[in-house]
């Protein structure tokens, strides 16, 4: 590791000084030649997802309901539209369809949106 000299902590002196922790501890490893001892991780994917399906045909909307409740999100803003089959049919959907085993709730926000809540996904 490199040692500071005299100058090097002169220059710093009218610095505010702000470490990296992160960027201190990777470089230390690399140098000492230790792998990490936690792999990075990727950011967690959202967990609420907002889904408007206005202008969808009914199988459109289905397909993107189906593929939302079974890609691990575990709330949802789904807004059918106030009117419309859309607005109809999703309350039908939750109660008696395939899609109803993935469902925990589905909550009225206003005359056109649901607060829904699923289930957590097995690995």
């Amino acid at each position: 590791m490199k040692k500071l000299s005299d100058s090097d902590i002169e220059n710093m002196g009218g610095v505010d000084f702000i470490p990296n922790d992160r960027e201190i501890r990777k470089s230390v490893r690399a140098e000492l030649k230790i792998q990490p001892m936690v792999a990075e991780q990727n950011p967690p994917m959202s967990r609420h997802v907002v889904l408007d399906l206005h202008h969808h045909t009914e199988e459109q909307a289905w397909a993107k309901i189906m593929d939302l409740a079974t890609s691990g999100a575990r709330r949802a803003t789904i807004i059918t539209g106030a009117s419309g089959i859309l607005r109809q049919k999703f309350p039908q959907w939750v109660c008696d369809s395939i899609l109803t085993p993935y469902v925990i709730s589905a909550t009225p926000i206003n005359n056109g949106s649901f607060d829904v809540l699923f289930h957590k996904q097995k690995n």
